[in-house]
């Protein structure tokens, strides 16, 4: 503990030093330096919008920006420059604000002519009633004009009779003639056509989006806010096409599954890749739990303890194409974030409050009309005189959530600075599980050198904490006593879980229903005195460091630190059950270090090479280390009963346990890009990256190449004028793409090459890493093609993109087992295609009539996974023995050439005699047989669909999204153990008709249950569901109510899981026991998903 605070404060000094050097570095003129012959007038003013950080405003009718002209300046200031280059053109210039207006000049005539004076003023919105900031007010033919403040509002000193132009970037311009003083009240309207946008690509790249061969989503701030989920990611489920998102059932806190374009490892991760600000992050996600059915949590990843009013924007990458520059971290997809700046002007605070209540979902169906007998602790006993009036939903507590956030944002041209800070406190609904968050960020900006050079600094810090997160399975789950609890008994007994044992000298465990053969304790006692707290402190560095060599090239350093630091605690109080804890307690203390250091440097030139050509090209180096330390130390109390502490733990081998493991990677990387651009309507973007990782060190590839090549044309820019002009109203844009990749990702695991053998510590002894080293690994190798076309129609209302994909993944790790005697456990070969191919579909509608605004857009993906390929003749490197590894079995999956990943399968069935009758003996169970391995189905969906529809009119705004999975199965083991027990509403109902036919015979309900207990043939679900995901409605008060004290005030209320419009499985098909990708598709004991309703307020001054 001592190292980190001494960390944090080296970083926080440095920091601050920094900071005092670079806050002084404003107010310093722009000094303007051009070299142009016979250029184009636009040219040369973007030139002058470069080094000014100005926009030019004037009105095309009245300026030719295609005239011709020369100018030779060094280090002369604005008005010098802008004087000498419009000198005999008839144009004149003005400064006003951030903007240099053209205009053409007057007539002496004209400039006498008398005019009525007006004092006019008004207000600019868009069509949702946002004002808008910066919009261009001016009088056509003059410098005369201004631009709206942060309200919106304008004033101008004009004449009536005169026409006033309103424009603003990605909106269509207005015109007013002036006929009176009346306040004016304007609403803009966007103009798809007219905006070129610019996105962020890999590596923080700014390019043109019409210039992109790849999908690219982008996702607003107010999608990933309207509803503050604890996990931000949850919120892009439905909004988003190409991506599988499933929330963990561990709840608040919990981490989230996300996955592009279906499964592409066996061995490896699926999730995608997060990178922020143009860096990539660790995912340090706990994907405990996989498959072992005891039970487990799973914690968030790097990505899910960000504050998302820190976010700008959110662009979601779906191909490997498009994050072919991180070469080994591409293969599964990008959601690439881009953070929030200071902004130059006056301070602005934004402040979010929201509070949210949670209750379960999604229920099995029990039973309260039979009980159980005298000593029986299954409900299998006669019907009750009078019902029960247990009901296990009554156990779970609403859950809260409260979410507090606020930011500041100040600053000149030369230097802003943003902070922020927030805090999460929620309880779950299971008793005694909390999780609270607090983040702290601050962030600044500064040009120095007469603008050339650009320093960003940001500093980052969060602290969590979790308390008995469960995810699924039996052991330290609470719910598994309350569904299981013997109707005939009163659970309300069971609150009082402890009481003193007078021999003893301290209280023990109270549990009416005792033992019933799965280890269930007394729910209460789990919650109170089972306890498992985790705290983690993680904090983030980032500084970016960029010079302007010319207005066309300019190099650019990074470098961030990610440290988190976590420790665990589990206390087990004295007669906790014998299978977890001896007589006094157990106690096991963890910890963990993540730390990650990342550092590039990049070159970036961008030119117009000739009238019709454009090159914009990168090019740099990077390096990246990964290093995890864990340690732990635990084992049985010793002498004192629940004093948890390292001098009371048995030191016994036998009652003691102790685990340590140190894990680092490194990568070097070179890479490049080229985008060639002609007439701004055809581009060919080419990029190329070499990675040197530390997994495939001493073997004979230890250098990987990466290319990508992609095309995009813009249709619409290639017709004649005349045509384009005439088919605008129906088609306005229209864009064909396609590109090609090589991606891959490092074998997941290190010691596995020659002379990087690790070792473990178990139980006190050093023991040898259990797989056999091999030279020859390679990367696994995912090649992917990618055709799509973008448009928008009917005068850009409706949007369509439609992505088609086909990849492959190659070199897949796979396990093989090794003979005794050997020194090694397993051994992995190289081998194996898995191939995923699908299609994306994105529409859009977006139309505003008078005040009233209707927008919605509809996803949808289909993905086909297919093993193509496994492995043959597999030869054993220590006997020599060949084999082939053609069934694979992972839990209850199986991978086969020629199924999916994500097949499970079943080896037991109800046996049957030669005439094909059950065989059943009453009062027996049902008899069973070991069959060959049969599929049950694929927990893949076919479809994944979501419609999101959007409501606005004068400030009120109402949000609706729908979400569908088509396609899959899942099994329920809890389904099977609450008819195994009687608790279930179907053993209930098969009582009261006295038995379950099957065919020839009548069984027994409780015979038959208690053999199809260990069926999962007879527990497959359909995964299908539909369900209203999530409802906002809210009120956007008028700004002037408050008199410029407060500004954008929102009131709304939410909530989410609303309706479940279908579904047939006895849980909530979208959630996961893990973020692994074999715990998919399988409940045991799940904590149930959650509706929430809740409250937000957002407002800024």
């Amino acid at each position: 503990m001592k190292n980190i605070m001494k960390y944090k404060f080296s970083y926080l000094l440095l920091f601050l030093l920094l900071f005092s050097v670079f806050t002084s570095a404003y107010g310093q003129e722009r000094l303007i330096t051009l070299d142009k012959k016979n250029a184009p007038l636009s040219i040369v003013l973007k030139e002058i919008e470069k080094q000014t950080s100005m926009s030019v405003v004037y009105n095309t009718n009245d300026i030719n920006i295609n005239r011709s002209v020369s100018i030779k300046v060094s280090g002369q200031s604005l008005n010098q420059v802008m004087s000498q280059l419009l000198r005999g053109t008839g144009v004149s210039h003005s400064i006003v604000d951030k903007h240099i207006v053209l205009s053409a000049q007057k007539s002496q005539e004209q400039q006498q002519q008398k005019k009525t004076p007006i004092a006019l003023s008004g207000n600019v919105t868009d069509g949702t009633g946002e004002p808008l900031i910066g919009v261009s007010v001016f009088v056509k033919g003059t410098s005369n004009g201004t631009v709206t403040d942060m309200d919106g509002n304008f004033k101008l000193n004009a004449s009536k009779g005169d026409i006033v132009e309103i424009s603003y970037i990605g909106y269509a311009s207005q015109t007013i003639t002036v006929s009176n003083a009346q306040p004016l009240k304007i609403v803009m309207a966007e103009d798809s056509k007219a905006l070129d946008e610019v996105v962020v690509t890999a590596l923080g790249i700014k390019r043109s989006e019409k210039a992109l061969s790849y999908n690219v989503q982008k996702v607003g701030n107010e999608a990933l806010t309207a509803v503050k989920d604890a996990n931000f990611m949850n919120s892009l489920n439905g909004k988003v096409a190409g991506v599988n998102i499933q929330r963990s059932a561990s709840g608040v806190g919990g981490g989230t599954r996300v996955v592009m374009r279906g499964n592409k490892s066996i061995s490896g991760d699926n999730n995608v890749l997060y990178v922020v600000d143009g860096i990539p992050i660790g995912n340090q996600a706990n994907r405990s739990g996989d498959g072992t059915g005891f039970g487990g949590a799973t914690s968030g990843e790097g990505i899910a303890n960000f504050n998302p009013d820190d976010i700008e924007s959110l662009s979601v990458l779906t191909g490997p194409s498009a994050a072919a520059l991180y070469g080994a971290s591409a293969a599964n997809g990008v959601i690439l974030i881009n953070t929030k700046k200071g902004a130059a002007g006056k301070v602005q605070i934004n402040v979010s409050s929201s509070v949210e209540f949670a209750n379960p979902f999604v229920l099995p169906k029990f039973q309260n009309r039979y009980g159980n007998y005298e000593g029986d602790y299954t409900s299998w006993g006669d019907k009750l005189e009078m019902a029960s009036s247990y009901e296990p939903k009554n156990f779970f507590q609403t859950g809260t959530l409260f979410n507090n956030s606020f930011n500041l944002s100040t600053g000149t041209e030369k230097n802003q600075t943003y902070f922020s800070a927030s805090a999460v406190n929620s309880d779950g609904m299971v008793i005694n599980n909390k999780y609270h968050r607090y983040n702290v960020t601050l962030r600044n900006t500064a040009k120095m050198l007469n603008d050339k050079l650009t320093l960003d600094l940001s500093a980052s810090y969060v602290r969590e904490f979790y308390n008995n997160m469960v995810s699924y399975g039996t052991y330290f789950n609470p719910i598994v006593g309350v569904y299981l609890y013997p109707r005939g008994m009163n659970f309300e007994q069971e609150k009082y879980f402890e009481r003193i044992d007078e021999e003893k000298g301290y209280n023990v465990q109270r549990w009416g229903a005792k033992d019933f053969g799965m280890d269930i304790q007394n729910p209460y006692w789990i919650a109170y005195r089972n306890v498992r707290p985790e705290v983690k402190d993680r904090y983030m560095m980032y500084a970016s460091l960029k010079y302007q060599i010319r207005d066309y090239l300019d190099v650019s350093g990074r470098l961030r630190l990610d440290n988190t630091y976590t420790e665990k605690e589990d206390k087990r109080y004295a007669s906790t059950f014998s299978t977890f804890a001896a007589e006094n307690g157990r106690y096991i203390y963890s910890n963990e270090s993540f730390k990650q250091k990342y550092a590039d440097i990049m070159a970036n030139f961008n030119k117009q090479l000739a009238e019709n050509y454009h090159l914009q090209a990168n090019a740099g180096i990077s390096f990246e280390e990964y290093d995890t330390k864990g340690r732990g130390y635990g084992g049985d109390l010793l002498l004192t009963p629940n004093k948890f502490i390292f001098d009371n733990v048995n030191p016994q081998k036998s009652a003691a346990t102790q685990s340590g493991g140190d894990s680092r990677k490194r990568n070097f990387a070179m890479f490049a890009s080229a985008e060639l651009a002609w007439k701004s309507a055809l581009y060919l973007t080419l990029t190329g990256r070499g990675d040197k990782p530390s997994q495939l060190v001493n073997t004979d590839n230890e250098w990987v190449f990466y290319p990508s090549v992609g095309v995009s044309a813009l249709i619409t820019e290639l017709l004649p004028e005349s045509t384009r002009h005439s088919i605008s109203p129906v088609l306005g844009y229209l864009k064909l793409r396609g590109s090609f990749t090589k991606v891959g990702s490092p074998i997941p695991f290190t010691g596995l090459t020659p002379n990087t053998v690790t070792h473990k510590l178990t139980g006190g002894t050093i023991e040898s890493f259990e797989y056999y080293p091999l030279g020859s690994f390679k990367p696994e190798e995912t090649r992917s093609f990618e055709l799509g076309i973008d448009s928008r129609w009917l005068n850009n209302t409706i949007t369509l993109g439609v992505t088609l994909y086909h990849s492959n993944t190659r070199n897949q790790l796979l396990k093989a087992d090794m003979p005794e005697g050997s020194g090694y456990k397993y051994m992995f070969v190289q081998a194996g295609n898995v191939q995923n191919r699908g299609i994306e579909i994105t529409l859009g509608y977006d139309q505003t009539f008078g005040g009233f605004n209707y927008n919605t857009s509809f996803t949808a993906t289909a993905n086909r996974n297919k093993i193509k390929k496994l492995a043959s003749n597999v030869k054993n490197p220590v006997t020599g023995e060949v084999k082939d590894l053609k069934d694979i079995k992972i839990g209850r999956f199986r991978l086969r050439e020629g199924g999916e990943m994500g097949d499970i399968y079943a080896d037991e069935w109800i046996k049957r005699d030669q005439d094909n009758y059950v065989v059943y003996t009453p009062g027996q169970s049902i008899a069973t047989e070991t069959t060959t391995p049969y599929k049950l189905g694929s927990v893949n969906p076919k479809w994944n669909l979501g419609w999101r529809n959007g409501f606005n009119y004068k400030g009120v705004s109402l949000n609706l999204l729908f979400n569908a999975r088509i396609g899959g199965v899942g099994i329920s083991k809890t389904q099977a153990a609450l008819d195994k027990y009687g608790v279930s509403e179907a053993s209930a109902d098969a009582r009261d008709l006295g038995y379950i036919s099957m065919g020839n015979i009548k069984v027994q309900p409780k015979d038959f249950y208690n053999t199809v207990y260990n069926l999962d043939s007879y527990y497959v679900y359909s995964a299908t569901n539909v369900r209203l995901q999530e409802a906002t409605l809210g009120y956007t008060f008028p700004n002037k109510w408050f008199k410029g004290v407060i500004r954008n005030l929102n009131l709304s209320v939410y909530g989410t899981n609303l309706w479940m419009i279908y579904n047939k499985a006895p849980f909530d098909p979208e959630l996961t026991a893990s973020t692994g990708t074999f715990g998919q598709g399988y409940d045991y004991f799940m904590l149930p998903s959650q509706r929430t309703f809740g409250f937000s307020l957002k407002f800024g001054f």
